[in-house]
């Protein structure tokens, strides 16, 4: 059994900060579940650039509200408290927070802890954890 706690976690190197977020990462690829878990905040008023080439993820809005805008189509969605969204065809995107958003996500394959978004808003398939 795995039992980790957010705040404690906030105070270690599980959290991740890069522009326009960061990321409380509460399970790895080193827990061996073959998936991560993570409480991610992203900031006001930002637009966050992603695509997920390497990875399946699933996004649960906690609290905040925003938009996810599919690049492929040009199709908007509001993001708000239970609203979830899966990129299942590793789908271009952007998340624009109009509030501060707090989510919770779960990547497969599992990240190893320490990535942050490359110029094309990927992680890489294997990053080194630092």
């Amino acid at each position: 059994m795995i039992v980790r706690d957010l705040t404690a976690a906030r105070q270690t190197d599980r959290l991740v900060k890069s522009e326009g977020w960061d990321s409380t990462r509460l399970l790895l690829k080193s827990d061996n579940v073959g998936f991560s878990f993570h409480i991610t905040t992203l900031y006001a008023g930002g637009e966050n650039h992603f695509h997920y080439k390497n990875h399946f993820e699933s996004v649960y809005c906690i609290s905040g509200e925003g938009t996810i805008e599919d690049k492929a189509t040009g199709e908007v969605h509001d993001l708000r408290p239970g609203v979830m969204y899966v990129l299942d065809k590793h789908d271009r995107h952007i998340v624009r927070p109009k509030t501060e958003m707090s989510v919770a996500c779960v990547f497969n394959p599992p990240l190893n802890g320490r990535e942050v978004h490359d110029e094309t808003g990927a992680y890489a398939l294997e990053a080194e954890a630092v």
